[in-house]
């Protein structure tokens, strides 16, 4: 076993070489709802007012949406705009009873988009010819509401549409004549928290219901927020083909 006196000589001798550099203070926050400014060169972080402001979108809905829909369909009393009441995402996986890591996966996935962890959903009767039992767990879904929903509902209109492959819009005919409305997302990896991966995507479908009694109500609020909905009309001139007499002759139609 080594001498005490020659582990402190030689540790004496290791700080003579390498010097300790001495470690900053530590800063105290206090209280965590109380966000202090730090300036770093007489440059402000972060803003008090700022951090105090809830979602951005529930900001703009409370202070320039709701007046202009009151001015538009003449609403007399304030609970009579409409407004979101919940957003419900759900994810269907079809392999989850034979793939548990998959439906875990799945769930973390789901969870990071969201900010919210889902639950799973299960089979309500049993089916033997696609192999379903009762009780089988067939994908996942999430219902989100509050600030988690208008937080959700922002990040889906920046993020998520623009990012889409091919984004031609929204389908404004997507309504179901109560005033909600679903639009499907083929790729879960237009959210940036989602890595792009070269096999198999998995897609969720979105449901916006809203308090609006009639589809072209929900319609202004939605596009009020910013929801890309395309223009009346085709988007694009679909070309026909022009036929040539062999499709019009009758050889070959018969049977053998």
């Amino acid at each position: 076993m080594a001498c005490p006196s020659i582990l402190r000589s030689s540790t004496s001798s290791f700080h003579g070489q390498f010097p300790i550099a001495a470690s900053p203070p530590l800063m105290s926050f206090g209280n965590p709802r109380n966000v202090s400014v730090v300036k770093a060169a007489e440059v402000v972080l972060v803003e008090k007012s700022e951090s105090e402001k809830v979602s951005r979108l529930k900001t703009a809905y409370l202070e320039r949406i709701i007046p202009k829909l009151k001015e538009e369909f003449s609403y007399q009393n304030i609970h009579e705009v409409p407004k979101v009441e919940k957003i419900v995402v759900n994810c269907g996986i079809g392999d989850a009873q034979q793939n548990a890591k998959g439906l875990e996966a799945a769930m973390r996935d789901l969870a990071l988009i969201t900010g919210q962890r889902p639950v799973k959903t299960r089979a309500k009767a049993s089916l033997a010819q696609f192999k379903i039992r009762e009780g089988q767990p067939l994908g996942i879904a999430v219902t989100l509401r509050g600030n988690v929903m208008y937080a959700f509902l922002d990040r889906l209109i920046n993020l998520g549409f623009p990012r889409t492959r091919d984004f031609q819009g929204l389908n404004p005919n997507s309504f179901d004549g109560n005033g909600n409305y679903g639009v499907g997302i083929k790729e879960q990896s237009v959210f940036p928290e989602i890595k792009f991966d070269l096999g198999k995507g998995r897609g969720m479908d979105v449901c916006i219901k809203t308090t609006a009694k009639t589809d072209k109500e929900a319609q202004t609020l939605l596009a009020l927020m910013g929801m890309p909905f395309r223009e009346t009309g085709p988007v694009t001139e679909v070309r026909k083909k022009k036929l040539r007499s062999h499709h019009f002759s009758r050889k070959g139609t018969g049977r053998k």
